[in-house]
């Protein structure tokens, strides 16, 4: 079970079965996932292929590793270059899913069937538990302020922030409405949830009563200032 199947060369039955099991654990695997990770369809989609697709190179590459893996490499690159920015769960899933492929390539069936789907169990165990919150951690979240061009920002709102937050983090500056405005974001934690309201009321008195957004903390979302 744990031994490769391509003992000698590659033939048509030995591709078929590397074929049904990759695809089969990979559908397995993103099934796990869509439990735990918010994401649209086409990324489960893309995840249940992903061990096909590089077990495909490693194999025609015969067995050769480091260019499977290269060419592998660089395809992944030119994706993520080219498509949106992706939370952890996403680029670990991704990860895992290439490394079972590996496996799966090289006629390794057991372990990429162990490895993709013993993870992926694992995955789904561990995030039922909130095995890396504690009491004294906040849940992170993006502020955005916008405010008129004429106002003096820095220091304005540090009485406010001083008040009602447990910490706060610059997070960049733009400017909006074809200058006439800016918009400022912060990485902040509130020292009670039950006190946004009145953390977001304060801040419209100072910045003339224009857009306030408090939105949850994603990487992706704080690029996109």
């Amino acid at each position: 079970m744990f031994d490769s199947i391509y003992t000698t060369s590659v033939t048509a039955s030995k591709f078929f079965l590397m074929a049904g099991v990759a695809l089969g654990s990979g559908l397995l695997f993103a099934w796990i996932l869509s439990f735990r990770i918010r994401a649209q369809s086409r990324f489960f989609l893309v995840s249940a292929l992903i061990p096909f697709v590089v077990a495909f190179v490693i194999t025609f590459v015969k067995g050769n590793i480091g260019a499977g893996v290269a060419l592998g490499g660089g395809c992944f690159g030119l994706i993520r270059f080219r498509s949106a920015q992706g939370t952890a769960d996403e680029l670990i899933a991704v990860l895992i899913a290439m490394a079972s492929g590996v496996a799966f390539g090289m006629g390794y069936l057991g372990y990429g069937v162990v490895a993709l789907l013993g993870l992926a169990v694992l995955w789904f165990v561990f995030s039922s538990f909130d095995l890396f919150r504690h009491k004294s951690m906040g849940a992170d979240q993006l502020l955005r302020i916008t405010i008129p061009e004429s106002l003096e920002y820095n220091g304005v709102f540090d009485e406010s922030f001083a008040r009602f937050l447990r910490q706060v983090e610059p997070v960049g500056v733009k400017t909006t409405g074809m200058g006439a405005m800016f918009r400022l974001s912060y990485r902040v934690q509130l020292k009670d949830a039950a006190q946004e309201k009145p953390f977001i009321d304060e801040l419209r008195t100072r910045n003339g009563n224009l857009e306030i957004s408090l939105l949850p903390y994603f990487e992706s979302n704080a690029a996109q200032l």
